[in-house]
């Protein structure tokens, strides 16, 4: 079964047509990676997924329900996909402590304190912040205040988990760390992940399925076997070797 499924997805900006008739399948509990160079439209297939953009045309489905159709004029609100999402940015809010970050998702939807207590620490000890719960954000480290992000990404158990270049502020060393990270507790959770990178090393890693995207339209996808050999990997090897 499909975790989500795109069909013939167009979005132009500014009269910059920046995704071209896009078709996506990602099946249920798979970690599949969207990868390729600034401006190849990865990120505007997150955002169009996510509802924080809308398409051209074309329709999108999470599991069984179509959250876009153009032609039947159908949007579903981000707020209303069951879509976890962690941006480049962090985005974790500098007045709430930690605990307060990660439950924020269940505190709008109006979960009772003690569900909320009970969701939000199962949480944070999956993600490593047990005993960091009352910290603010500036007394966390980069990886830290990432993993903040990712805690609310994951406290609402989402249908789909959604990454944009998530690892990208922080050193090599602890990238490497970070995305074992994800990938083991999208391992141990079972989660769906549709995850951007420009990194073909850290996709290659990490991933089920990798989608090599190029000025809108995918290129090539398949395992990271099956795409190793693809000229824009060996383009890349040969431009940082």
């Amino acid at each position: 079964m499909s975790a989500v499924t795109c069909r013939d997805l167009n979005k132009s900006f500014d009269g910059n047509h920046v995704l071209k008739s896009f078709d996506l399948d990602v099946e249920q509990g798979a970690f599949v990676s969207l990868l390729g160079a600034s401006g190849c439209g990865k990120t505007t297939v997150l955002r169009l997924v996510a509802g924080l953009e809308e398409p051209d045309t074309g329709s999108i489905a999470i599991g069984e329900r179509v959250v876009f159709d153009a032609e039947a004029r159908t949007f579903v609100p981000p707020e209303a996909r069951r879509i976890g999402m962690v941006f480049q940015s962090y985005a974790v809010w500098p007045h709430m402590n930690v605990f307060e970050n990660a439950a924020y998702p269940l505190r709008v939807r109006g979960v009772s304190t003690q569900e909320r207590r009970e969701l939000t620490m199962d949480i944070l000890r999956l993600v490593g912040l047990e005993g960091l719960e009352e910290r603010k954000p500036s007394q966390l480290s980069g990886g830290q205040q990432q993993r903040v992000a990712l805690a609310r990404g994951l406290v609402m158990k989402p249908d789909v988990l959604l990454l944009d270049e998530p690892l990208s502020n922080l050193d090599a060393k602890l990238r490497v760390r970070m995305r074992r990270d994800i990938r083991r507790i999208q391992e141990q959770t079972g989660f769906t992940v549709l995850y951007v990178t420009h990194d073909q090393e850290e996709a290659l890693e990490i991933s089920d399925r990798l989608v090599i995207m190029d000025e809108g339209v995918i290129l090539t996808e398949g395992t990271p076997d099956e795409v190793r050999e693809h000229p824009f990997l060996a383009a890349e090897e040969d431009a940082t070797s």
